[in-house]
């Protein structure tokens, strides 16, 4: 379940808490200093607002999607991960991504156009880096992007040997670096598909899921050894749009062999419009058959 950092605590509380109730495996936020359409609406912070909700819940796991080298630096970002994950008592996954250009992260902070070789480069960098701050007691380091001077890892995750990464990539370079560091793996289908239909979408979800496989093959990973993360609400149909679309859904994406589905807390307008209630319905009559959701080989 994703609840976008857009309301106030007063209000965001009871959806945090309720995510945990209705049974959901993991929670997740948006780490952008704004977001598309929803950049003039109110927006706040992710990791103060995945604090709050570490507070209110008790087993739901909790996490970034995604944070990114575009305006975070790998050494202050670790300090932060680890603080989330002892504050959550080790209930953090950590969601990375590259971060697009000509968004407004990028445009917010005057960061400078890059080439794509130079975003994957950056994204590479940030990803290893932030993998040895987490797991080492001091850690130098310089890349082109990041560098790090005898910055202090300790005490350590409360998850060892560090908290799981769920890399975002959907290109053959990125699905590298997600096959090599990543817990997990999380798509939003092909890139390369402009306003797609539904079916050509899951098409598309096909054909980056038979590259993240081949990615694995290139270093000896088994297929089972890496989590697999579909964000279902990057199809043309939102995915809380009925039980039935839910459903629909969830069984395509079974067999593509994913073992987890991310999809959006309803909204009252706009992007990820729905209705609570079927929410609910999903949670009460479709969930508790999808405890046992494991990857097809």
């Amino acid at each position: 379940m994703v609840i976008l950092p857009e309301y106030r605590w007063w209000m965001a509380e009871s959806k945090w808490r309720a995510a945990e109730e209705l049974g959901f495996s993991h929670a997740w936020t948006y780490d952008h200093l704004g977001w598309r359409t929803l950049v003039d609406g109110p927006w706040f912070s992710a990791v103060p607002t995945l604090t709050a909700a570490a507070m209110v819940t008790s087993k739901i796991r909790l996490g970034t999607l995604v944070a990114s080298p575009v305006f975070r630096h790998p050494v202050p970002f670790a300090r932060e991960i680890l603080t989330l994950d002892d504050l959550s008592d080790g209930r953090l996954n950590v969601g990375i991504g590259s971060g697009g250009t000509g968004s407004y992260d990028s445009d917010a902070i005057g960061a400078p156009v890059l080439t794509a070789p130079q975003r994957t480069q950056r994204f590479g960098e940030f990803v290893e880096l932030l993998d040895l701050l987490l797991t080492r007691d001091k850690t130098t380091w310089k890349g082109e992007f990041f560098t790090a001077d005898e910055a202090r890892g300790h005490p350590g995750c409360v998850q060892r040997p560090r908290v799981p990464f769920v890399i975002a990539a959907d290109g053959p370079k990125a699905m590298g670096i997600a096959a090599r560091y990543g817990t997990g793996w999380i798509t939003t289908g092909s890139r390369q598909l402009d306003s797609p239909d539904y079916g050509t979408w899951w098409r598309g979800v096909a054909k980056v899921t038979k590259r993240f496989n081949e990615e694995l093959a290139s270093i000896n990973r088994a297929k089972g050894t890496i989590d697999r993360y579909l964000n279902l609400d990057s199809a043309p149909v939102y995915s809380l749009t009925s039980v039935e679309a839910f459903q629909d859904a969830a069984g395509r994406a079974r067999d593509l062999g994913f073992t987890d589905l991310i999809v959006h807390w309803p909204r009252s307008e706009g992007v990820y419009f729905g209705h609570e209630t079927v929410l609910e319905q999903v949670a009460g009559d479709v969930l508790p058959g999808l405890v046992d959701f494991e990857f097809r080989d």
